[in-house]
């Protein structure tokens, strides 16, 4: 059985997320803390509270802690928060500011 946590509406773009998850899926989830907590990115320290959350959620469930990985990561695009920013001759330029919605599952070996 898996357990799952989601971060909605993060503020960070799809794509930068994508990285940080790509680097911690398929490993056993004491890895990944651990390699989360030496990720220089900003999408880091997001993934890792999902992360954690996901593992209490199974140990809510009385799942055997050393046994679980991360057997899904995703991060799928949010609503997207649009602004002006002005510009020379009295223009204004579009800036839109991205979001995503981090998903974690969890999962036991064997």
């Amino acid at each position: 059985m898996a357990w799952t946590a989601t971060h909605c509406y993060a503020r960070i773009s799809e794509r930068k997320a994508r990285l940080v998850l790509d680097m911690i899926r398929g490993l056993d989830c004491d890895q990944a803390v651990q390699a989360l907590s030496f990720t220089h990115k900003r999408a880091a320290y997001m993934v890792n509270r999902v992360l954690k959350s996901a593992m209490a959620n199974a140990n809510e469930q009385e799942a055997t802690m050393n046994k679980l990985f991360v057997s899904a990561a995703r991060a799928d695009p949010g609503p997207i928060i649009k602004r002006w920013r002005p510009k020379d001759r009295g223009r204004a330029h579009p800036i839109q500011k991205r979001t995503s919605h981090i998903v974690i599952s969890v999962d036991e070996r064997g």
